[in-house]
């Protein structure tokens, strides 16, 4: 198969989990002789991502540019599918492809805030989730987001998580004694407000934080004014910065896909506590340490440095997260035991993976039907709609 990944994010290197699952998708492609190419924004700082040499990437900076570039590779490229990340947030790039590969496009589902559809929706357009609705198929790394999919296009997705944590042997991070409590990303949309409260109520123990892409010049000087706050340097190996965790704290406020850190974490027996947004309480899989949140409902109509929308942070209470850290960081025996609990549960989860099942999806794929021919979840009946949400709620969450 030609294959022909496109997204308005940097794949060199990579930023963020989204970028992070494709290419562990196209690496596997690449190495089972497919052939792959992406066209994705310009290359940016981050941590480096291997993968596979024969995958061509042209990264352009320019929008429109990068809509061009699509359309010249679609045409001599002549993929069999187009998979167009989520990261497209005025969807221009889902636009184009359809344009210039009817019938032939993949729509991963990553990031609901850059869906054209749904109330997490930054950017809502009806074409354009008209768009994804009638894509050859669409693909969700979770079985949360797959509901959230159905309930506000009306269109089933497949579930597919990405075999991106390796085949271990996983290290056993996990130390009651010594080690940082860590944030990923601390940025407003990832609760760093609540972080920071939190390394305040607990002074005499040390924290870190790992700068990403929503990191802005505002929320690093609200760390820094913290004695006890240590800010990590970029790390080439995840395991570089889960050494040192005691416990990772995921306060995330906006609608979260699903959480690949907190498995990661998880994977090496680290505790993480962890908001109930969106896929989280799915990535935490059973465990303890799931804290109910006021998530964000609105953003304001200005732009931060980093070109996000600035939003506008409901208040919420530091206390369970107090209680939580509290309890991990002066009861060695609740530590050990949600520690042995998330290693168990996160080595299920990853033994289950299938690192072919995104090969076999678009060996079997079909192309799109005409809009007007195919049968939609959108012609249900409404008792016929609820059955199949229904169905797809009941499905086991984790292994």
């Amino acid at each position: 198969m030609r294959i022909l990944l496109t997204a308005n994010a940097s794949y060199v290197p990579p930023r963020g989990g989204a970028t992070r699952s494709n290419l562990i998708w196209l690496d596997h492609l690449a190495r089972q002789g497919h052939q792959c190419r992406i066209v994705s924004g310009a290359s940016g700082p981050g941590a480096e991502l291997r993968h596979h040499a024969s995958i061509g990437v042209l990264a352009v900076e320019e929008p429109a540019r990068r809509v061009l570039a699509l359309r010249r590779q679609i045409q001599e490229f002549r993929p069999d599918w187009v998979l167009v990340s989520s990261e497209d947030l005025g969807h221009a790039l889902l636009r184009e492809a359809h344009h210039s590969a009817a019938g032939r496009v993949v729509y991963l589902a990553h990031t609901p805030q850059f869906f054209p559809f749904g109330p997490a929706s930054w950017n809502p357009d009806a074409q354009a989730a008209r768009l994804v609705a009638e894509a050859a198929g669409i693909v969700a790394i979770g079985h949360h987001m797959a509901g959230y999919i159905l309930q506000a296009l009306g269109r089933p997705a497949t579930v597919i998580h990405p075999p991106l944590y390796g085949t271990g042997p996983f290290t056993h991070y996990a130390n009651f004694a010594r080690g940082r409590v860590v944030m990923i990303n601390p940025s407003a949309v990832k609760g760093v407000s609540i972080f920071v409260r939190v390394a305040e109520r607990f002074p005499a123990h040390e924290f870190a934080v790992l700068p990403g892409w929503g990191t802005t010049a505002e929320d690093r000087r609200l760390l820094e004014r913290l004695p006890n706050v240590r800010f990590l340097p970029p790390a080439p190996d995840i395991d570089d910065v889960l050494a040192g965790t005691r416990v990772l704290l995921m306060p995330s406020l906006w609608y979260e896909g699903f959480g690949l850190i907190v498995m990661e974490n998880m994977l090496r027996g680290i505790p993480v506590v962890a908001s109930d947004s969106g896929g989280l309480k799915e990535a935490k899989a059973g465990t303890r340490y799931v804290i109910p949140v006021k998530t964000i409902e609105r953003y304001q109509a200005v732009f931060d440095e980093l070109g996000m929308p600035k939003p506008v942070v409901p208040e919420n209470d530091p206390a369970p997260w107090f209680a939580a850290l509290e309890e991990l960081l002066a009861d060695r025996a609740a530590y050990e035991k949600e520690s042995a609990a998330s290693r168990r549960a996160a080595l299920a989860f990853v033994g289950a993976l299938d690192s072919a099942a995104m090969e076999r999806y678009l060996a079997e794929l079909r192309p799109a039907e005409p809009a007007h021919e195919r049968t939609s979840v959108e012609s249900l009946t409404p008792e016929k709609r609820a059955l199949l949400l229904q169905r797809l709620h009941k499905r086991k969450m984790v292994p």
